[in-house]
């Protein structure tokens, strides 16, 4: 299959847009990213995908820490920004949300949906990403929002896309 078909097929899979954030004070930088999932519960942890172009791959590689900060439905704007969208870089894009620091001193989105500081425990190559595997040090939650989704390659919320289906 070639790459441009799948690219268009796996817009289709509706995802939960994630900002992936990593380094230390004045040298931070991050990504917006749907390749998150769960991993385990015992002990708590994730696995992220992080192409090895992107600035934060060898941040992440030399701190061994980074968070996934799961953004709310009016959090698109933060999205575009860790998604090279805005022509904002590095320590540049945290000038936009609340970004505190928890447990691994990552940088982490105090005002996300749900944020997960975490520790990189395995690095498993593949010719053009990494995937990461953290255990997650702390984790926090907005229990009165609801997420950003993205499918079909735009930012939207459960509502307009209920509201497009029902069109």
């Amino acid at each position: 299959m070639e790459a441009k078909s799948y690219k268009q097929m796996m817009q289709h899979h509706v995802g939960a847009p994630v900002v992936i954030a990593t380094g230390t004070q004045g040298a931070r930088t991050g990504l917006t990213a749907t390749a998150f999932c769960s991993l385990s519960d015992s002990p708590p942890t994730i696995l992220i995908c992080v192409n090895k172009s992107a600035s934060a791959h060898p941040i992440i590689t030399r701190t061994r820490t980074f968070s996934v900060n799961i953004l709310r439905e009016d959090q698109a704007h933060l999205a575009a920004c860790f998604a090279g969208q805005t022509g904002l870089q590095g320590e540049e894009r945290f000038a936009h949300g609340c970004w505190t620091t928890q447990a691994t001193g990552a940088p982490v989105l105090a005002d996300a949906l749900a944020s997960l500081d975490c520790e990189l425990l395995q690095v498993h190559d593949h010719p053009t990403h990494s995937v990461f595997i953290g255990l997650v040090h702390e984790a926090t939650t907005n229990e009165d929002s609801d997420p950003l989704v993205y499918f079909r390659g735009a930012f939207g919320t459960l509502q307009s896309h209920r509201t497009a289906c029902a069109a």
